[in-house]
């Protein structure tokens, strides 16, 4: 499906308005998306997936946090900690993702990451509470770097972890919260191929310096 180069031209073109209206909503996800797409790009070919299965995880994590268009402003912009209600609403994002990018044909087969990049290794997650293998190989990859992204951007109401700290926790979820293979996966791409020096986090100043 995605073999012809046109289509996968389309798919991205897509996959880039899609984010592109999501970041102009939210200046803290702005650029999330993409970096999150890169670091499950990244596990996936150090875990030598296909080429077609590398192409769909990349957009379905660049599509992961597509519900977000649907949460209120004054609950996705907050700035500070949520209530446990606003909470329960952001909560609603996987779904509201996954009913959008499963209207598109072509996005079916990325749609159960867009719903399930939340869910926890453990069973304790949300919204269906998927335990172990039972949740999708590619959500479970993508929940690995959407942590870490989300960890190392910086927020008003908390600073943000150093590299070394955010993979120290990623590494203390081994098993409960990620997948025990895809956290030694990219432990090891981060460290074998020194990404971390790549990675532009520095986008993130002109809004909090």
């Amino acid at each position: 499906m995605l073999s012809h180069p046109l289509l996968l031209d389309d798919l991205h073109q897509l996959v880039d308005a899609l984010a592109a209206a999501l970041d102009a909503k939210s200046s803290y996800t702005c650029g999330h998306s993409e970096r999150v797409a890169d670091l499950s790009l990244l596990i996936a070919q150090n875990l030598g997936l296909t080429e077609e299965k590398k192409q769909l995880i990349h957009i379905g994590a660049h599509l992961h946090d597509i519900g977000k268009i649907g949460i209120p402003d004054e609950v996705l912009n907050k700035p500070g900690r949520l209530t446990d209600e606003q909470f329960a609403v952001i909560k609603q994002h996987p779904v509201i993702g996954f009913n959008i990018v499963n209207k598109v044909k072509t996005f079916e087969v990325i749609s159960d990451i867009v719903r399930y990049h939340h869910e926890r290794y453990d069973g304790k997650g949300y919204p269906d509470g998927l335990k172990g293998f039972d949740i999708p190989f590619g959500a479970r990859i993508v929940a690995v770097a959407d942590s870490y992204d989300a960890m190392t951007a910086p927020r008003i109401y908390r600073p943000c972890f150093t590299q070394e700290e955010a993979l120290d926790e990623i590494k203390r979820c081994r098993g409960s919260q990620f997948d025990p293979e895809v956290v030694d996966c990219f432990i090891d791409a981060m460290q074998k191929e020194k990404y971390l020096d790549r990675m532009n986090y520095n986008k993130f100043e002109y809004m909090f310096g």
